[in-house]
């Protein structure tokens, strides 16, 4: 299988993507590994997390396997977007698209996933070789907004990030998602430094998502 498509699918497979925020490196790393502990195996490394290459390359180290798949998010120009890739990112992810970042992902082959809002702004990052658009901020947005852009732009793969929580998840595959983006609904257990929370929350994701494929 091509890299590209490898990539995608297994961001395809994970379904759910912890996007991982801390305040230290070794915050994110103890983070990741809780998450991952929990069945996660789609994780975003924020560029907000100080070190992130270090620590997207630490964790492609430790955790080499052909389920787990690391990207980097909060991706706002070229330069970091390839440095995550030589980091070993499998894919890029950004609150907005940027055609520079396109344009270095293309170069490598690796899935870039550009925060878009508007059917516009979702034209024109297909229109730049993005093949899976993260719907953002999904809070503001909601399943309805996924249902649609899904009836005029039917090729579209959407992953809403912001505002998806345990609650929602069925209702957002049920409007066409692909996969979704988890973040502070997720983590929240690890503000109080409580990984196994963390965990916990991690097997729930995991096993709604489950009853949800099985139910397709």
């Amino acid at each position: 299988m091509l890299q590209k498509s490898h990539n995608l699918e297994k961001l395809h497979q994970a379904g759910v993507i912890a996007v991982i925020r801390a305040t230290s490196s070794a915050e994110a790393i103890a983070i990741t590994e809780a998450v991952i502990k929990g069945g996660i195996t789609g994780i975003e490394l924020t560029f907000t997390v100080p070190q992130a290459t270090d620590v997207i390359a630490q964790l492609n180290h430790k955790y080499h396997n052909p389920q787990i798949t690391i990207g980097a998010g909060t991706v706002l120009d070229a330069v970091s977007a390839r440095l995550a890739i030589i980091a070993g990112a499998e894919f890029i992810v950004s609150p907005t698209f940027n055609v520079e970042v396109a344009k270095i992902c293309n170069l490598y082959q690796i899935p870039y996933t550009p925060g878009c809002q508007t059917v516009t702004e979702m034209q024109t990052a297909l229109e730049n070789g993005v093949d899976l658009i993260k719907l953002f901020p999904g809070a503001i947005t909601g399943p309805s907004m996924v249902k649609a852009v899904l009836a005029p732009l039917p090729q579209l793969n959407i992953m809403p990030t912001g505002g998806v929580k345990l609650s929602n998840l069925a209702e957002w595959f049920a409007a066409g998602v692909v996969a979704v983006g988890a973040g502070s609904n997720l983590l929240q257990p690890a503000a109080q430094g409580d990984l196994a929370g963390v965990t916990a929350n991690a097997q729930k994701y995991v096993a709604e998502l489950a009853s949800i494929r099985k139910k397709a």
